[in-house]
């Protein structure tokens, strides 16, 4: 059988490269929790870190003075080009990803949503890091089959050996950083998949650190459930919001210090 009429328009170029990324994911997934990476994931951040790889471990003050509230990525697009004239090569920056610490019980939230019925989750991470920084590390952890999508600045090297970043987008929400709403993502992600699937998801989940992953999980509901590692920013955020206006936060909210405890909580979801 041919799959389609011969009278049946080709679908656009668009249409094709929506549907490529994402229909290789199973439809039948009852759960979908969105990760960061950055002291989420890895017990440090990867933006820090990879001047571990600068002569003298270290940036110079001018190049730190052009930093602007709001404007990270393009500080950062600085760091890499500086790196670059310095003689700082790929294999040196993949190198200090790799050796990241995983943070506590990370590995073994992995493991169990690994070994979860193929139905149960659907992994999606979401960082205002780079491609390159997160693909490294988690092809060295042996975990980047677990991720179905990963949203994240792109990163590329030119021909100049030059890792280059681009913003990962641009929205209007005034929390934010200018390239990444991580809020837009989730609620994009979320409608579009709906849509795929034909059904909506039985329960969201975020497991997150910092300022911006408070922004996303504003936007769930309270069948929802957010792991905010505790006494960081999203859980100080999440506290205060509680305080401030009652009702405005309407996750259940599981706080962490170990990953841990996010896969016994889970453990309790997904047998109900």
């Amino acid at each position: 059988h041919l799959c389609f009429s011969e009278g049946e328009p080709p679908r656009s170029r668009r249409t094709e490269i929506m549907a490529s990324q994402s229909t290789h994911i199973p439809s039948d997934k009852r759960f979908l929790i969105f990760f960061d990476f950055d002291e989420t994931i890895v017990d440090e951040t990867s933006d820090d870190m990879v001047v571990q790889a600068a002569p003298g471990q270290h940036l110079p003050g001018w190049l730190k003075d052009t930093y602007q509230p709001g404007r990270y990525n393009e500080y950062m697009q600085r760091v890499l080009a500086y790196l670059a004239e310095q003689g700082v090569t790929e294999s040196d920056m993949r190198n200090v990803m790799e050796k990241l610490p995983a943070t506590p019980g990370m590995i073994t939230l992995f493991q169990f949503l690994r070994t979860r019925p193929q139905w149960d989750f659907e992994v999606v991470l979401l960082s205002d890091a780079n491609t390159f920084f997160i693909e490294s590390w988690l092809r060295r952890a042996g975990a980047r089959q677990l991720f179905h999508r990963i949203f994240t600045n792109p990163a590329t090297f030119n021909k100049d050996g030059r890792l280059v970043m681009k913003p990962f987008h641009s929205h209007d929400c005034p929390r934010c950083p200018d390239n990444m709403c991580k809020q837009v993502v989730v609620r994009d992600y979320v409608a579009r998949r709906t849509q795929e699937r034909g059904r909506p998801y039985q329960r969201l989940f975020y497991v997150g650190d910092g300022a911006n992953d408070f922004c996303p999980a504003l936007s769930f509901g309270p069948r929802d459930v957010v792991f905010p590692r505790r006494d960081f920013p999203m859980h100080r955020l999440i506290t205060e919001t509680h305080e401030a206006m009652p009702g405005e936060f309407k996750a259940v909210t599981v706080p962490w210090v170990s990953a841990e405890d996010v896969v016994q909580r889970l453990r309790k979801l997904v047998t109900e």
